[in-house]
């Protein structure tokens, strides 16, 4: 590309995930830690939880999607012009994982490369995104790629918590002419007062609604840990209202009277657990529901509903009885818009900030070309303290566009089943180790290398320094 490119289309070009080689069965887990039978895979909607052992962490994970990215695609290191990471997974005070990255650079001489690390919970991988559409649309964007990576360990102390933990990275690489993008057509009409006559004209719009609030939901106040305070009810009230605030503020700046979930041919959300997620989506049509302007049109299409139209929807987040009508009414469209999103999801466990572009791969991964042809995609990001947007994504009417990407993604499903499962006390024992190696120096890993699959970056050793020192398996 130059700088003389147009800059239209902007969007996703190419997607590269990736997760640890190793997982625990979540049915295991249950057995090992003494709970009710189906309390983590049906409670909870999970299946496995893939984790690192003391070979991996935020770098190496961020080093293995950015260079797999980078070499499927074809694309030089000079290439990029602007490189964010969002993470929470936070090693290093002041360095940023981005810095750590650069050493991928090297080779080709390019160290002009804006963008940062961006954190806040699950939400920075979406502002990184968020920065990267801007920098390409403003008059600063010299004609380079953007490259996104979104990265996190996500990881609990013991207790019920533990089997929402996951671990992995996202990398996507950001430009114009893409196969899926930001834009979405309107038609306005226009009043031309100098030619006295009334036109319609189609532009392109962005739509993005967002809610930023100050709360305790879910923070890593202890710097010595890499565990998490979480407020499990708050955080539950935080996610839905957010929600809430972001789907009404998203309606409105439509600014067309029959917005509705109709709208999203898919919908993606951040996922902390799945179950989560089938209830967020049944919360949606709870929100169409009272939103829409045709009462009567409105009772037609969601009859479980009626008996709760005069309840305040702020009062209604635990109200089970509205909760469980929501998700009766709304499953045949979770599992045709949502379900298709999940499997990452299922199958890693919540990633943190990459947890919502999972869900996207999992939808390239389950349809194919003619079934994504034009649809829209609509997406909700949210981290906790709180920050969440929501946004949509349009798919490229041109199977030319879109073919090349979903066959890039194509050894997902190979690569989920290739993983080694380990059981929960192997998985137990790895975790208290590195608890207790967290943040020593110097430090030595002692987990085989065997277990890495080709072309992943993996952690030598921590000097007395705390400087780290990466190598990559052949």
């Amino acid at each position: 590309m130059s700088s003389n490119s147009n800059c239209g289309d902007v969007g996703i070009l190419a997607i590269e995930i990736y997760f640890p080689n190793q997982y625990v069965e979540q049915s295991e887990l249950e057995e090992h830690d003494g709970v009710s039978k189906g309390k983590y895979t049906i409670g909870l909607g999970q299946q496995k939880m893939g984790f690192c052992n003391d070979r991996e962490d935020i770098h190496s994970l961020c080093l293995t999607v950015v260079q797999r990215l980078l070499e499927k695609n074809n694309i030089g290191y000079g290439e990029i012009g602007r490189l964010e990471v969002g993470t929470e997974t936070i090693i290093d005070k002041s360095k940023s994982v981005k810095t750590v990255l650069m050493q991928l650079f090297k080779p080709s001489g390019n160290t002009d490369i804006e963008g940062i690390d961006t954190t806040n919970a699950c939400y920075g991988g979406t502002a990184a995104l968020f920065n990267a559409v801007n920098w390409m649309q403003s008059q600063f964007w010299d004609g380079r790629y953007a490259l996104v990576v979104a990265g996190d360990v996500a990881v609990y102390p013991p207790g019920p918590a533990r089997p929402t933990g996951g671990a992995g990275a996202i990398a996507m690489l950001i430009g114009p002419n893409a196969p899926i993008t930001f834009n979405r057509g309107r038609l306005f009409s226009k009043w031309l007062i100098v030619f006295n006559i009334s036109k319609n004209y189609y532009v392109f719009s962005q739509v993005r609604a967002t809610h930023m609030e100050h709360v305790y939901d879910f923070y890593k106040p202890d710097l010595s840990s890499e565990f998490p305070t979480v407020d499990g009810k708050i955080s539950i009230e935080c996610y839905l209202s957010a929600l809430d605030c972001c789907y009404e503020r998203y309606c409105k700046k439509e600014n067309r009277p029959d917005v509705s979930f109709d709208d999203f041919d898919y919908f993606c959300f951040h996922s902390p657990y799945c179950k989560l997620v089938q209830k967020s989506f049944a919360r949606l049509c709870v929100n169409d529901y009272f939103l829409h302007s045709d009462k009567e049109q409105s009772d037609s299409k969601y009859p479980d509903l009626v008996p709760f139209k005069n309840l305040n929807l702020k009062e209604t987040y635990f109200n089970r009885e509205l909760e469980q009508a929501a998700v009766k009414c709304s499953k045949t469209l979770f599992e045709a818009k949502t379900q298709p999103t999940l499997m990452v999801a299922s199958m890693v466990g919540n990633m943190y900030t990459p947890s919502l572009y999972g869900g996207l791969v999992s939808l390239l991964v389950n349809k194919n070309a003619e079934s994504l042809l034009g649809k829209r995609i609509g997406m909700f990001s949210y981290g906790s303290g709180l920050a969440s947007s929501m946004f949509s994504l349009q798919v490229s009417k041109d199977a030319g566009r879109i073919e090349p990407l979903l066959a890039s993604l194509g050894d997902i499903p190979s690569r989920l089943e290739a993983r080694t499962a380990l059981p929960p006390a192997e998985f137990t024992a790895i975790l208290k180790a590195k608890e207790d190696s967290y943040n020593k120096a110097p430090y030595q890993p002692t987990a085989s290398l065997d277990a890495l699959t080709s072309g992943t970056y993996y952690l030598i050793e921590v000097d007395s320094q705390y400087r780290r020192t990466y190598g990559r398996r052949p």
